[in-house]
């Protein structure tokens, strides 16, 4: 692959893989070996968590389109071999994190895709692509389930910087684009059709009310957390990639 054509993102916005589309890999070592290769290329290069997520879920039983997936992620990395996450001096008084949910999006076991990143001042210091464990029943409820995994990790920075006598004096900020998450982290009223999420519910609303968390509504097109839950296309995907901080180093 060292001289194959590069592409502009790392994901084929077509369609999403499946467990059973293509034929069976004769050996699935080089498969396994390079999508674990490209698991420690996600700590700096945080744009392709997503493909490598993807890839990843069918180590057991690679198949020839899986293969292909991750060919193409490893064309978007020769076209973009110089960029990575540049980190840069920022104040620290700010911590903040966008959250975002791919309702039913595997196609074998309609469970949600979430994501988040979390940024520390003005550097991105935390992020997440993974499948959740169990299969949501309404949008509102995966995104929900996304906005409880960035407070838990929103939770665990604040205690850190405050064990390093760097406190956060100030709320963090959570954004989502579900108006009926929003509305759930902030109403007392526990309805019917919420209670098969009352963990989730009672751990970010307690929060909220402790002043340590508020979640806020963000416009779909700068919800920077798509790029950890789905394909983007090429604009797009760009303009939240330059947002991360992901570039080439400076002359």
């Amino acid at each position: 692959m060292s001289d194959c054509n590069p592409v502009h993102t790392p994901v084929d916005t077509t369609g999403k893989l499946s467990a059973t589309a293509g034929d069976l890999l004769s050996d699935a070592t080089q498969f396994r070996s390079l999508a674990g290769a490209l698991q420690y290329l996600t700590f700096t290069c945080p744009n392709i968590s997503y493909a490598v997520q993807q890839v990843c879920m069918h180590m057991h039983s690679p198949r020839t389109s899986h293969f292909n997936a991750l060919k193409r992620i490893l064309r978007y990395v020769k076209g973009t071999i110089s960029m990575g996450l540049h980190l840069l001096r920022s104040p620290i008084s700010s911590l903040i994190a966008y959250t975002d949910a791919d309702w039913a999006g595997c196609p074998d076991t309609r469970r949600s895709t979430s994501g988040y990143c979390v940024f520390l001042g003005d550097n991105l210091l935390s992020w997440s692509s993974k499948r959740q464990t169990t299969i949501s029943r309404s949008s509102a409820e995966a995104e929900y389930r996304g906005v409880a995994n960035a407070v838990a990790e929103l939770c665990w920075i604040r205690n850190l910087l405050l064990e390093l006598c760097c406190p956060i004096k100030r709320a963090s900020m959570v954004y989502c684009d579900n108006v009926s998450a929003i509305f759930m982290s902030g109403n007392p009223i526990q309805h019917q059709r919420t209670k098969h999420i009352e963990l989730d519910i009672h751990f970010v609303r307690d929060k909220v009310q402790t002043g340590q968390i508020r979640v806020l509504h963000v416009p779909s097109r700068y919800q920077l957390a798509d790029i950890f839950t789905k394909g983007l296309p090429r604009v797009l995907f760009q303009d939240f990639r330059s947002s991360l901080s992901i570039c080439d180093p400076p002359p």
